[in-house]
């Protein structure tokens, strides 16, 4: 259906990273919450997810959500103004509200997200979000995860001491196929995933307790303290001390 859009204010665009401040909220516009770096997790009104590189999410206008991050992270998050309920894409995507990228999306929010760090004025690339909402909307449902059961048994400090070997006798796969697995559904390695669990797990004892960083370094399995403030600082660009001390206020 041709709609006038004349009276219709275009998208506002952003960049956005988040960090571990998340509260719920809710707005009279819907939003998309695409990746370029990093994941977050998400709750859409006792609904929840990832999004990383294979994950967007679209929330719908009223809807009180929120979102954080242990992790570095960047979003294209755009939020759409009211439009006419008979958008096709729109429907779609509300009924979903996890949508899976597709490659001809991811290389728009490639392309977006590129422009707008490059300086691109922001309505420009509204110009590009009826595609990219065409693009979301054509994806097919998520498949059920084959690695659903192991990764919702797995919390951070579960795996603390795991191996792949360990990942890949949990979810009754070889290691190879683990690895593809891995690959295909979430777009990194076994042990990639490991290590951001440890991180992740790492980063919570550090905002949460008064643990000495030295022992916070033995029980997550680094090799030293050193170890320890190399994957910080590389993770967050500073020191697991300097990272207490942003969690605490201070």
């Amino acid at each position: 259906m041709n709609r006038d859009t004349s009276d219709t204010p275009p998208p506002a665009i952003s960049i956005r990273s988040y960090g571990t401040d998340g509260h719920a909220h809710a707005h009279d516009f819907a939003q998309l919450v695409l990746p370029l770096a990093g994941s977050l997790e998400i709750d859409l009104e006792g609904q929840g997810a990832r999004l990383d590189r294979t994950q967007a999410a679209y929330v719908p206008p009223g809807m009180r959500h929120a979102q954080e991050s242990r992790l570095p992270n960047r979003f294209l998050v755009v939020d759409l103004p009211a439009v006419d309920a008979d958008i096709l894409a729109l429907d779609k995507l509300a009924a979903r509200r996890f949508v899976t990228i597709t490659p001809a999306a991811a290389h728009l929010i490639d392309y977006m997200g590129a422009a707008l760090e490059g300086g691109a004025p922001a309505r420009n690339m509204a110009l590009w979000t009826p595609l990219l909402l065409d693009a979301l909307a054509e994806a097919p449902p998520r498949p059920v995860s084959r690695l659903a059961a192991l990764l919702a048994a797995m919390g951070s400090e579960h795996v603390l001491g795991w191996t792949v070997a360990d990942l890949a006798a949990q979810a009754k796969l070889s290691s190879s196929r683990l690895h593809a697995v891995f690959r295909e559904e979430l777009g990194t390695t076994p042990h990639t995933w490991l290590a951001e669990r440890r991180l992740e797990q790492v980063l919570r004892w550090l905002a949460t307790t008064e643990l000495p960083i030295a022992e916070i370094a033995l029980r997550a399995g680094f090799s030293d303290q050193s170890a320890l403030t190399r994957a910080v600082r590389k993770a967050c660009g500073m020191t697991p001390a300097a990272y207490r001390r942003q969690a605490a206020g201070a």
